[in-house]
């Protein structure tokens, strides 16, 4: 006996496994359950799927069976096909958050560190001048290259250290260039002699 089952199942649009459950139920009717299976398939909603039932004669079946379950069948497994795409991209979008959640800290955890860094720095510098040791806290001033972001800062910073070592106290220098008085100015400004008194010494000579 000849027949084209098989051929038109091939026929059929589906992705997965195509069950058939075959069942005689009462008087002559049989009774038939199509399952479309996707494995590839990882959400766990396509188990909410329901299989088609049929219950019908031999005769009906062959006359109208592969029309009930053609566009049935396509829908479904155009679902779960759908579902699959979906749960992929899902659990790629949960990696990329997990991989721009692990950049996010690994950069707020830098900057935190950049930032300690350069406010230490910064706290060493302002020691030294306290202390009136200008060019080394000018020293300890952070570099441009390394915090750009902080470039205004840091050269008003540096200008204003440079500026207290590089200049010489003006009264400091005025104060060295200044001569003493002669001893002997002093001694003269202060007791005058009495010109009248030593010509009177001279004539009793």
């Amino acid at each position: 006996m000849n027949t084209n089952f098989f051929n038109q199942i091939q026929q059929l649009d589906f992705t997965g496994v195509l069950q058939l459950n075959i069942s005689k139920g009462i008087e002559s009717n049989l009774i038939v359950t199509v399952l479309l299976n996707n494995e590839a398939c990882g959400d766990t909603a396509k188990n909410l799927i329901p299989p088609l039932t049929f219950n019908a004669t031999p005769q009906e079946f062959d006359e109208g069976f592969f029309e009930q379950i053609t566009t049935p069948i396509q829908k479904v497994s155009g679902l779960m096909v759908d579902m699959e795409k979906f749960q992929k991209q899902l659990d790629e979008a949960k990696a990329q958050s997990a991989i721009e959640k692990a950049k996010t800290e690994k950069e707020k955890k830098e900057k935190e560190a950049k930032d300690k860094k350069f406010k230490d720095a910064m706290a060493k510098a302002d020691e030294l001048e306290k202390e009136g040791k200008f060019r080394e806290a000018w020293i300890k001033v952070p570099d441009l290259t390394e915090f750009p972001e902080k470039a205004d800062e840091i050269r008003k910073r540096k200008t204003a250290l440079s500026d207290k070592f590089a200049t010489p106290s003006l009264f400091g220098a005025m104060d060295e260039a200044k001569p003493e008085p002669p001893i002997e100015q002093e001694i003269t400004a202060d007791y005058p002699i009495d010109e009248t008194d030593e010509d009177e010494k001279n004539s009793n000579h």
